[in-house]
């Protein structure tokens, strides 16, 4: 390794699966399912990690191993080389997905992709209220 460079491979690992409520504990739900949140992605993730100024990596060539179809997962660092919180509010992996948890549905990105499903759900519904036609 570089001086430079901070050694990634001792920085905790968060699977999106970790944090998904739409998983149980056994297919490797980490949080209860009302800290959970839906589906959440690695960028999402990263993101909320950003948030909190905590450095992060994105691995997106990964796979969860109980899942190999689950792609992704983010690395991020809680302590310093010294053993000091880099944030004070977050002392450990647990309390890191409960706030990412927290965090995922206000992402930006999200927020914007519900008003949009909303508003074309409302109107297709609209749309599908005439039924057959009589021929």
């Amino acid at each position: 390794m570089e001086a430079g460079l901070p050694n990634i491979k001792r920085w905790i690992v968060v699977y999106p699966v970790y944090i998904n409520s739409k998983k149980t504990l056994a297919e490797g739900r980490r949080i209860g399912v009302s800290q959970a949140c839906e589906n959440p992605t690695c960028i999402e993730i990263g993101d909320c990690c950003g948030y909190l100024k905590l450095p992060f990596v994105i691995e997106i060539d990964k796979a969860y191993p109980r899942d190999f179809m689950q792609r992704g997962r983010v690395r991020v660092l809680l302590k310093k080389e010294d053993g000091s919180l880099i944030n004070p509010d977050i002392n450990s992996r647990k309390q890191l997905m409960i706030k990412v948890g927290e965090l995922v549905p206000k992402h930006p990105g999200r927020t914007k992709k519900q008003e949009a499903s909303t508003s074309s759900t409302a109107a297709a519904t609209k749309s599908n209220k005439g039924g057959k036609k009589k021929k």
